[in-house]
């Protein structure tokens, strides 16, 4: 991670213990985790899905946190439970399978036990990683709470070792695991980077975040906006670039408009970027240049162009990948970074979009149109859809069918919340899968 020069480290790092053995306070230490006891059964819910998934084969988890995680190369989920005291435990399942993978000790939250923490995952090298955070201050009963601080859980997929890193932070924080590490931010140029793998944090002032000379717009509306292999991508009022890496107009993709770009999302290794077509060119007023770059080297590697909306959204769609990385789903777009093609799903005048929520391995890509955001169309609303990237085509699916979530290790995994409140998390193995039901 190249930070470079003149990087503060202000953390307070606790690497917890990882030998056996203790009571299950978190305050001191950490410990290995414990083996599950029994394997998962079939799920009891038998929501209304796509054919591909075979809903009498799979796994359930009753009452899950708000949040989940994936680790894509394992295929491990991870969710928060509700343990003894207001404290809370993170827990995995092997998706393939439905059997119980590692669970660790309880831990309080500096939000309290009102509220879930947060949880994500984040990929750095070869490892992956799960991670709780919270945002509060330590011994708020206490006359004299410290704090205010980021408390960050980092897990070890592979064996769920955990450590503990606490980043003193003013101001409501985003944490986000899209890059090859922790990014806390604030929205705006204040940042703090922590290595998942040492528990070491770096810090960038904003008077450090060095634009490119020439670029005027750099230095209005300036704010952090993600992290790269190659350090972090910082974001003007229409250019970006990442520090003492590349600069936006230097990688703008034939016929846009090389000085005004907006990065909208970033995921493991790929940028997602709204360009606007070149002055003069057609359409230019009329359609935007979306690509997908390579987020260390600023090398555009696919585009699709799309009408320009009547009103700028609030929030850009958020990129998804495909586990294996090779199909990129966007609100309508959708790309093969492997052939190297791009679609935008929506009607010619640009209306009733295809909004997409989910992308397989096989290039098959879930969503629903007369839907504004994906987690609505997950949620149920909309007109469900399927779409075979290779053939461009979308096919309806039967009315008030569930749309998966996410797809990993031949396992569709999809959303239900009952009447109780309580939201289910519910795998169903594909039919395509050999095998007896787990």
């Amino acid at each position: 991670m190249a930070l470079g020069v003149g990087v503060a480290v202000l953390a307070m790092i606790l690497l917890l213990a990882t030998c056996g053995g203790g009571d299950g306070r978190d305050e001191d230490r950490g410990e290995r985790p414990k083996r599950p006891e029994q394997a998962a059964s079939g799920p009891s819910t038998r929501l209304t899905v796509p054919a591909a998934y075979d809903t009498a084969r799979g796994w359930e988890v009753p009452d899950a946190s708000p949040d989940h995680a994936l680790a894509t190369r394992s295929g491990l989920l991870a969710y928060l439970e509700r343990a003894a005291d207001g404290r809370f435990r993170l827990r995995t399942l092997h998706t393939r399978t439905g059997r119980p993978g590692w669970s660790g000790e309880p831990f309080t939250a500096l939000a309290g036990p009102e509220h879930f923490p947060r949880l994500l995952s984040v990929t750095r090298d070869d490892r992956q990683f799960f991670v709780v955070w919270s945002y509060g201050k330590t011994g708020r009963d206490s006359p004299t709470p410290s704090g205010p601080l980021v408390s960050l859980d980092v897990y070890d997929t592979a064996d769920g070792s955990r450590k503990r890193v606490e980043v003193p932070w003013t101001g409501a924080p985003t944490v986000s695991g899209t890059g090859p590490g922790i990014l806390i931010g604030d929205g705006g140029a204040r940042s703090a980077v922590v290595d998942p793998g040492s528990g070491e944090v770096s810090v960038v002032p904003p008077k450090e975040l060095r634009p490119p000379k020439d670029c005027a717009s750099c230095r209005q509306l300036t704010a952090v906006h993600g992290l790269t292999a190659k350090g972090l991508l910082v974001r003007g009022a229409r250019e970006f670039w990442v520090r003492d890496g590349w600069f936006s107009g230097d990688v703008a993709p034939g016929g846009a408009d090389r000085a005004n770009g907006v990065p909208v999302s970033l995921d493991s290794g790929r940028l997602l970027v709204r360009w606007q077509k070149a002055k003069g060119t057609r359409e230019a007023a009329t359609r935007d240049l979306w690509a997908v770059h390579d987020a260390a080297s600023g090398k555009p590697l696919v585009t699709a162009e799309c009408r320009k909306p009547a009103i700028e959204p609030g929030t850009y769609p958020q990129a998804v990948l495909s586990p294996g990385l090779r199909y990129l789903v966007a609100g309508n777009l959708a790309f093969d970074l492997q052939e190297r093609t791009g679609r935008c799903f929506e009607e010619p005048d640009g209306t009733r979009p295809l909004t997409l929520t989910t992308v397989t391995d096989a290039g098959l890509a879930y969503g629903a149109t007369d839907t504004r955001r994906p987690a609505e169309a997950l949620a149920g609303a909309g007109a469900p859809h399927v779409v075979d990237l290779a053939a461009g085509v979308p096919e309806p699916l039967t009315p008030g069918v569930r749309l998966p979530a996410a797809e990993v290790s031949g396992v569709g995994v999809f959303h239900w919340t009952d009447t109780r409140d309580r939201l289910h998390l519910i795998g169903y193995v594909r039919k395509d899968r050999p095998g007896t039901a787990p």
